[in-house]
């Protein structure tokens, strides 16, 4: 696994980046998004949309589970904090597999169904303004997209 380390001063330059990840992201990427409360994962998974062309507005999915959103491909937004001690599948196959990009909050819960190479990103306070984000990957392109957007 390769691992990357970036930090965020503000809202906007968080939002930025994920623009430009967005942008760079294909069909059947997978990211994990960890966090505390507040750290910034629906304000990184907004920018996402935005670099991946959705219009919509993104919000949390944590009472529906998965929300769809369509841009230049399918992006789907999964919290599945509601499935912890549960071994119910909600076709995660057809997502994780699918045509789109899937951005996976709460990970841990669903890990069998993850594919190998996906990208993980884990988002920490450093201070009240400060967000330090954690990027790892096994994949190969993945990596490079990584090295382009953080550099």
């Amino acid at each position: 696994m390769t691992a990357f380390e970036w930090k965020s001063s503000s809202v906007q330059e968080t939002n930025d980046m994920a623009v430009r990840l967005g942008e760079k992201l294909t069909a059947g990427d997978v990211l994990t998004l960890e966090g505390d409360l507040g750290a910034g994962k629906t304000t990184f998974t907004k920018g996402l949309g935005k670099g991946l062309g959705v219009k919509r507005t993104i919000n949390s999915p944590t009472f529906t589970i998965i929300k769809e959103y369509q841009g230049r491909v399918p992006f789907y937004h999964m919290d599945v904090y509601r499935l912890e001690d549960s071994d119910e599948d909600l076709g995660f196959d057809e997502y994780l597999d699918g045509g789109g990009v899937t951005v996976v909050e709460w990970a841990q819960f669903i890990e069998e169904y993850l594919p190998e190479e996906r990208l993980e990103i884990t988002i920490r306070y450093l201070d009240d303004t400060v967000r330090v984000f954690h990027f790892e990957t096994a994949s190969p392109r993945l990596e490079q997209v990584c090295k382009e957007i953080l550099s």
